[in-house]
């Protein structure tokens, strides 16, 4: 892409996260849920489709990124864009359940702002890297494969120039503010839930 279109792109999954999905989550974590989220993007006109929260009090399967393709799954046939027409949209780096459901679901590609690292470091939730540390003895995965593209949205906007990247880096700031409150009272709330991955 180029980098205007990169600047584009990155705005619009950040006000994805600002307007659609940080809402959802800030009531997701008000219930004593994660604070995972996800979006599905119109290829073309950036406009978000759906977007939901982690709702693992209603079952451990319930990622963001689960929850999200449950109720895209369950729209009508009819009503329901392909997934090749669509971007994926993560708050959160994926963990290997999510990984392996935006694949089964034919997405080509998928966006992130937070890394596992971050999951593990600022939000205290250190069970991605964990799992893939125990089940296949690493902590990373090919992001370009056979199935996907996986971008860091920090990095999409560390290449962008001066003006482009100190704009949309403060935006991020803003936004990591937002999710370093709702860490902080999940954190404080974890252990009145029966979440078995806390």
């Amino acid at each position: 892409m180029t980098q205007h279109a990169d600047a584009e792109l990155a705005d619009r999954l950040l006000r994805t996260i600002e307007l659609d999905v940080l809402p959802l989550t800030e009531a997701g974590v008000a219930a004593g849920n994660k604070v995972f989220g996800a979006a599905l993007l119109d290829r073309r006109s950036l406009e978000t489709v759906l977007a939901e929260t982690n709702a693992e009090l209603s079952s451990p399967l319930r990622h963001g990124e689960m929850h999200l393709l449950e109720r895209y799954h369950a729209l009508p046939a009819n009503a329901r864009p392909a997934s090749e027409r669509l971007l994926f949209l993560s708050t959160h780096e994926p963990c290997s359940l999510c990984l392996s459901a935006i694949t089964w679901s034919g997405f080509d590609n998928f966006f992130y702002l937070f890394s596992h690292a971050d999951s593990r470091d600022e939000f205290a939730i250190p069970h991605d890297l964990r799992i893939l540390r125990e089940v296949f003895g690493r902590e990373d995965y090919r992001r370009e494969n056979a199935f996907w593209r996986a971008r860091g949205i920090r990095e999409m906007v560390a290449g962008l120039d001066d003006s482009r990247r100190a704009a949309l880096g403060e935006r991020i700031g803003t936004i990591e503010t937002r999710y370093r409150a709702l860490s902080e009272r999940y954190q404080r709330t974890k252990a009145d839930n029966a979440i078995p991955l806390r």
